[in-house]
């Protein structure tokens, strides 16, 4: 054996080990890249594309619609995702979209320029006649302070 083909093998067998131990630290904490959980109690539309400001925009003169920011990179923006999502019992009144504004930046930052809002992570914004009338951020995200909007 030559040394680039031991070096080939130790690298695989490193390799292997990592994915292993990331495998057993998802199962435990979660993967960041994954969409959120479905919940039963958020039937979310995701936001991927700019176009769909516009439907959004005209959906929000019939019904009002909320936009949740997400970061899949941080744990604050989980936290604040999981606790709406468990309080959230308002969609006979409002649709939901849900944005991943790592993979979708440009759809967030038109967001925060249609609606003249700071980007904020997480962020929830109600918009209704399309403007946002109500924007909040971490902490502040509450499904109960929300409801009392409508």
């Amino acid at each position: 054996m030559t040394a680039s083909t031991d070096f080939q093998k130790i690298n695989s067998v490193k390799l292997s080990q990592t994915q292993d131990n990331m495998t057993i630290f998802k199962s435990i904490f979660g993967n960041s890249e994954q969409s959120p959980v479905k919940n039963n109690n958020v039937l979310w539309n995701h936001l991927t594309d700019l176009n769909q400001l516009d439907d959004l925009i005209a959906h929000s003169k019939e019904t009002p619609v909320l936009i949740f920011k997400h970061s899949t990179q941080c744990s604050v923006s989980r936290m604040a995702l999981k606790q709406f999502e468990n309080d959230f019992d308002l969609s006979f009144k409002v649709t939901p979209y849900f944005l991943d504004l790592i993979a979708f930046r440009l759809v967030s930052n038109a967001i925060a320029e249609k609606f003249q809002v700071a980007h904020q992570s997480p962020q929830l914004l109600l918009i209704k006649n399309g403007v946002s009338v109500y924007d909040v951020s971490h902490n502040a995200i509450d499904a109960a302070d929300l409801k009392s909007k409508l």
